[in-house]
């Protein structure tokens, strides 16, 4: 029996080798031994990823993408569709705890310097990453066909408007019509459903063949590989599986008891993850008072009503996403982890908080005056952090780190 089982393996190894990959990406996968709480936000995206895909394939499945129907099918599903409240909510917070998971996860990253050599591609990699689930969900916010959907997907879509020469006609494109109508929700439901979620997965597998390649930081900012035994086993690394196994699933545990809580007690909490315009009929003929994207947008969209001139304002929402590209070469500190950094650049890791924070506020209330400044304000803050990054990192004066993690 033994022997079958023996030959069976050996069969399947040649063709299909599961075990060589169970043991170079988790068995045999060293990851470094000081990895702290921060570390789990990764496993949470994935999870996250997967609710995401289970869930929007069962509401795509009673889902219908005309103008005269959406609105109606959302709330067949809701009503009258065996457990679709739940299917529904699971994805619509599923949404905002994924870019929870996201902007903890980023924010590690600035944290303990996870994008410092050799890992600038893996940051990259994560970077697009993070601009595509943007482009998702802002195509899935439309679906719904809400007032607020409807809205707010008129005033992006009219924000490439403001592009010389090319924006008009790529605002036509976009539509698919002169207005927002059916080949408008018919190419964002394929690209939300089908298109965006191939390149994601795609996207997710680069992003961990580079993390495999090179190696996970840890919050000391040390390469375990530089010290290895005589076996080439990191001194500082232990197995992936079971250590990190059994402490993701605990740490899984946990953030599914709060998710289930959230969605079964508090699924639009309060207007934040779904707002109640949204459970309005889209009506091509009245504005809502007050049109603001969902939190996790907030804060470009607060850059964008900084700016006075609208191509401008524009051109500012892309900047502040595209220099969080260029921020492995613009670090020019000696040292990754904060632990080792000097004064300057935690006070100035303090201050963006701060920014990108009240900018996410200020994007979900009217453009008073006093907002306007303050969002002005904020997004000075929130460039300065990057563009001066290769003058104070360079001047902080920062600690040595020691020779194997702590």
């Amino acid at each position: 029996m033994n022997r079958w089982i023996d030959q069976g393996k050996s069969w399947l190894e040649t063709r299909f080798p599961v075990i060589e990959f169970w043991n170079n990406h988790l068995a045999k996968y060293y990851a470094p031994k000081n990895l702290n709480f921060w570390y789990l936000f990764g496993s949470l995206a994935i999870l996250m990823f997967v609710i995401q895909v289970i869930t929007g394939i069962f509401l795509a499945m009673n889902y219908k993408p005309t103008a005269e129907t959406a609105f109606a099918s959302v709330e067949y599903i809701m009503r009258d569709v065996n457990w679709g409240w739940l299917i529904r909510y699971l994805h619509s917070t599923g949404a905002s705890f994924f870019f929870i998971v996201i902007y903890l996860h980023m924010f590690r990253a600035l944290l303990y310097g996870s994008y410092g050599k050799p890992r600038e591609l893996l940051w990259v990699f994560g970077m697009l990453l993070f601009v595509l689930l943007m482009a998702e969900a802002f195509m899935g916010y439309l679906l719904p066909w809400g007032q607020m959907s409807y809205w707010g997907a008129q005033v992006i879509i009219s924000l490439f408007g403001a592009i010389p020469y090319i924006g008009g006609d790529l605002a036509l494109w976009i539509r698919g019509d002169f207005v927002i109508a059916d080949a408008t929700l018919n190419r964002f439901f394929a690209f939300h459903v089908i298109a965006l979620p191939l390149v994601l997965v795609g996207l997710v597998v680069l992003h961990l063949i580079a993390l495999h390649r090179v190696g996970s930081n840890n919050p000391d900012g040390i390469e375990i590989k530089a010290k290895k035994d005589k076996s080439g086993v990191p001194l500082d690394g232990i197995p992936f599986h079971p250590y990190f196994t059994i402490k993701d699933m605990l740490g899984v545990i946990v953030f599914l008891m709060i998710f289930a809580m959230v969605v079964f007690y508090y699924p639009e909490m309060g207007g934040w993850f779904l707002e109640k315009d949204n459970f309005v009929p889209a009506d091509p003929l009245k504005t809502p008072e007050h049109i603001t994207p969902l939190w996790y947008f907030t804060p470009f969209y607060a850059i964008l009503r900084a700016v006075p001139d609208k191509f401008l304002g524009v051109m500012c929402m892309g900047a502040s996403i595209a220099v969080l590209f260029a921020l492995p070469w613009l670090d020019r500190s000696p040292v990754r982890s904060i632990r080792y950094r000097g004064p300057i650049y935690k006070v100035a890791l303090t201050i963006f908080i701060v920014s990108f924070i009240g900018l996410g506020y200020l994007g979900t209330v009217a453009a008073t005056p006093i907002a306007t400044n303050f969002s002005r304000l904020f997004s000075v803050l929130y460039f300065a952090f990057f563009l001066l990054m290769p003058y104070y990192t360079k001047i902080d004066k920062t600690k040595q780190p020691p020779d194997r993690v702590t």
